[in-house]
């Protein structure tokens, strides 16, 4: 299985998720998806679109404070790219 940086679903670094990821179906630690993202094999939020998510990690970003704010649209253009969304 391939190794990943980031979560592919929010962009997240795997090493800031609580656990260095998400779970997979059989308990172990996802390498591709982050704790916020992914849980016991499945998406915590299955129905989203790409566009809810950028919308989501802009105001997470957001709320981080001023410094983040001003990286939060850039940050998001990058979402459709990761392997989640790619078609």
């Amino acid at each position: 299985m391939e190794k990943y940086k980031n979560c592919q679903s929010c962009g997240m670094p795997l090493k800031k998720s609580p656990n260095g990821g998400g779970t997979n179906a059989n308990g172990s630690i996802s390498k591709v998806y982050c704790f916020y993202c992914f849980e016991d094999g499945k998406f915590k939020n299955p129905d989203w679109t790409v566009n809810q998510m950028q919308n989501f990690v802009k105001e997470k970003m957001k709320g981080m404070g001023f410094f983040m704010a001003l990286f939060a649209n850039s940050f998001a253009k990058k979402i459709p790219n990761l392997k989640r969304w790619k078609k």
